[in-house]
């Protein structure tokens, strides 16, 4: 799918499926809203540039670290071969399923757990999109992505993070770039600020 193409589905999007109650007036900001339990979905315009910035291609089979609202999971199901999306949140995860539905997507393989430690079944991915802040890089994703993916993940203390690139190359060593400073909830888990 080319950036345009991209585009066009991005907008044709209706953020407001993805929120509830009070929050659906909201939707139309280039805002990040709450979704409950302390979680957030992402505003619009991070959300395309990270998805940019991955670059799926149509055979790519992509990890995706964090759930939410099904929104990014929405987009990468569209524009990929196959996602598989963890979320440590249950209840969540039962929302998004319940969402994504609507659109009949069959590539879309769901799991609850720590998303700091990926999914390893199914590794190696093409492409890997974390939402939400690490204190480090984790070592198992970087593992699990295929030699020439792409990750991109939040990196830092709780307040601000380094927004990165990092690439797989030919023997198995990476490439970190920092594309611009964000701000995530925390990726929970082994990688997260509290340890």
């Amino acid at each position: 799918m080319d950036q345009q193409e991209l585009e066009r589905y991005f907008r044709s999007l209706d953020r407001s499926f993805f929120v509830e109650n009070d929050m659906k007036k909201y939707s139309y900001l280039d805002a990040p809203l709450p979704i409950g339990f302390g979680q957030t979905i992402s505003q619009p315009s991070l959300v395309l540039e990270m998805t940019r910035l991955l670059a799926p291609e149509k055979d790519s089979k992509v990890l995706e670290i964090g759930t939410g609202s099904g929104f990014q999971t929405a987009i990468l199901a569209k524009i990929s071969d196959k996602v598989y999306t963890v979320e440590r949140i249950e209840e969540l995860m039962e929302k998004a399923k319940k969402r994504l539905e609507a659109f009949d997507y069959s590539n879309i393989y769901f799991k609850v757990g720590d998303g700091s430690l990926g999914w390893e079944e199914y590794a190696p991915y093409d492409r890997i999109m974390v939402t939400a802040a690490a204190g480090v890089l984790p070592e198992e994703l970087v593992n699990q992505l295929a030699t020439g993916g792409r990750m991109i993940i939040p990196i830092g203390p709780p307040g601000s993070q380094e927004l990165k690139l990092v690439t797989k190359i030919d023997d198995g060593d990476i490439i970190t770039k920092t594309v611009e400073m964000v701000r995530f909830v925390e990726l929970k888990g082994q990688y997260g600020w509290e340890e």
